[in-house]
């Protein structure tokens, strides 16, 4: 034993060295791969330099809402009049009713955007003609490239009460036109189903991304426990895509107030306003139209951000929470 014991700790002592010289051999982050990925951080600089500019950079125009804002003396000169803006904004009579409208028709389009495109995928996915599935899949996420100024004047030629192709169909079952641009009751309804029409493909693609990556071998064992297609696609198919619908929620919770200003702006009238009217054509209306009302505009425009900040955290809570779902 005695003689063991030098010769252990020689073995003890020689590890000890190699494990020292390792560490010093052992090149840090700084000098390996940090030189290695440098290109990558280099081609980062004018994308970064963009967002710091153009979304960071008019940031500082947030101090407008706690402003009497005048344009001879700028953000900087402007007298600061705390939250008087705000409580101007909330005493309107139209504010609350324009954001009544503003969450009928988001709330509307979020819900369709979801139902849809989810439904649609899935009956796609039952489709094994791989050429006729690319077509209608192609078919369907092309309006996606159409602006609204282009669809919009579309609308009002299908939609005209006089020589439109839908109210002429709907004569031929006997129903009397209906003018779907000019009634208060059917514009938020056609703004709703139109947006979804536009979507609904983009949407669906994403799914049909997610359908790919269930395991096949699920339906081979389902279809050997007598598992009909209707039962594979609830216990199998649904649950596999469950975690992209909630992603999909959580981020469309970000347009809670967005009603779609570029469809409205380009289909409304005055015939609507009661109930077409939407918080990003007021916001629209005090920057740009009559006497300009910045600060106003500013803060409407604050407002809404604040809201929908507080609708996607919680919403992400709730998807943690509830499935426990995490994006980050």
């Amino acid at each position: 034993m005695k003689r063991l014991y030098p010769v252990i700790c020689f073995e003890i002592e020689r590890t000890d060295n190699e494990m020292q010289q390792s560490q010093k051999k052992k090149p840090s982050y700084w000098s390996k791969d940090f030189k290695k990925e440098l290109p990558f951080y280099l081609m980062l600089i004018p994308a970064f330099v963009l967002v710091l500019v153009y979304s960071y950079g008019p940031m500082v125009g947030i101090a407008m809402a706690f402003q009497d804002f005048r344009l001879a003396d700028g953000i900087f000169g402007s007298n600061f009049n705390g939250l008087d803006n705000f409580r101007t904004l909330f005493s309107m009579p139209n504010f609350w009713p324009v954001i009544r409208n503003t969450l009928i028709i988001a709330l509307g389009k979020m819900i369709g955007g979801i139902i849809v495109p989810v439904g649609f995928a899935l009956l796609l996915n039952e489709i094994r003609h791989m050429g006729f599935k690319k077509s209608i899949q192609t078919m369907v996420y092309l309006p996606n490239f159409l602006s609204w100024v282009i669809l919009a004047s579309i609308f009002i030629d299908i939609l005209s009460p006089s020589d439109g192709v839908v109210n002429h169909m709907l004569g031929m079952i006997g129903i009397e036109p209906i003018f779907f641009l000019g009634d208060t009751t059917w514009f938020p309804i056609t703004m709703i189903f139109t947006e979804i029409w536009r979507m609904f493909g983009f949407g669906a693609i994403i799914y049909l991304a997610a359908l790919t990556g269930i395991d096949p071998t699920l339906y081979e064992a389902a279809q050997i426990d007598g598992a009909n297609r209707i039962k594979q696609t609830l216990h199998i198919t649904f649950p596999g895509i469950l975690s992209t619908v909630i992603l999909m929620t959580v981020l469309s919770m970000s347009g809670v107030l967005d009603g779609g200003f570029d469809q409205i702006f380009n289909m409304y009238n005055p015939a609507v306003m009661e109930t077409g009217d939407i918080l990003d054509t007021l916001i629209f209306r005090f920057g740009f139209q009559g006497t300009p009302q910045w600060a106003l505009s500013t803060a409407a425009n604050l407002f809404r951000s604040v809201v929908s900040t507080i609708f996607v955290v919680t919403s992400y809570i709730l998807a943690d929470r509830l499935v426990g779902y995490r994006i980050f």
